[in-house]
């Protein structure tokens, strides 16, 4: 028997392509004004006009019914849809790319065929999200988490051949010089070098803690700037088990982001992490 909530739904986004549809079709018959850096996709979403805040709701409706199903290969198309409809809207960025980096990637046979879908959202944060939304600190945090825990952490079991091709690519924008083929700015890297330690920039950690430095410049909400800090001592920590001499630089960072914002699990952290490496 069909669920009539869910015959609607499906109508309800027939409709709702039918109007993109007629949208993009008034859009090509438009005079192209569009900037040279322009896409032709940005330019399809601005010809919607109003349509455009219809289309969105009923995408986002037919998301959270993809995801309560579990479908999250259409989910992950749906919601690269909802970027190019709410551009501005970091939130969406994040979601789109946790589902191509997160839930579609572990439906994969293989870690070369996660590695890709970790990339696609990888490149969808960092390379669209921040083109369109280049100081938005949400955009920088969900690209240092991802090197943090996805690629540099255990939460996957292909997360060692993450690394290994992190570090392939990494080492070859080295050799060549060109930093540009993994999206590192040197001069920002000489000053996160600075600020933190002389770091192995192949380890995915060090990724970690360049976004988060960069998205802790534009935070100017207590709850980013709390959620970055977090993310550059977690990374230290990390650091500082292979190499002790990041254990001070840790603590310093632990023990700023509990002055901004105490809380009895992160007190008792700094207790043991101090006793661990026998700090001050």
């Amino acid at each position: 028997m069909t669920c009539p909530c869910s015959h609607a739904g499906f109508k309800a986004f027939g409709v709702a392509l039918f109007l993109m549809v007629c949208a993009c079709g008034a859009w090509r018959l438009q005079p192209r004004t569009g900037t040279a850096g322009e896409t032709q996709s940005e330019m399809i979403v601005a010809g919607l006009g109003g349509f455009r805040g219809l289309i969105a709701e009923v995408v986002w409706f037919r998301a959270d019914r993809l995801q309560e199903e579990g479908r999250y290969a259409e989910l992950a198309q749906l919601a690269t849809t909802l970027t190019m409809l709410e551009p501005h809207t970091p939130e969406v960025w994040a979601y789109a790319a946790w589902n191509l980096a997160y839930n579609v990637s572990v439906m994969m046979p293989d870690a070369p065929e996660r590695w890709r879908w970790v990339q696609a959202g990888l490149r969808l944060l960092r390379d669209d999200g921040l083109r369109l939304n280049p100081e938005d600190p949400v955009i920088h945090r969900e690209i240092a988490w991802l090197f943090l825990a996805k690629i540099g952490g255990r939460l996957d079991s292909a997360s060692p051949y993450y690394r290994a091709q992190w570090r392939n690519m990494v080492e070859a924008a080295r050799a060549s010089g060109d930093w540009s083929a993994v999206k590192l700015d040197k001069g920002r890297m000489d000053a996160v070098d600075a600020e933190y330690g002389t770091l192995d920039w192949t380890n995915p950690m060090a990724s970690a803690l360049y976004w988060a430095h960069a998205g802790l410049a534009r935070a100017v909400r207590l709850e980013d700037r709390r959620e970055l800090r977090q993310i550059v001592w977690q990374a230290l920590m990390a650091l500082s088990t292979e190499r002790p001499e990041f254990a001070p630089r840790a603590l310093a960072e632990m023990q700023t982001a509990y002055g901004e914002t105490p809380s009895p699990f992160l007190r008792d952290l700094i207790g043991r992490f101090r006793a661990k490496f026998k700090l001050p």
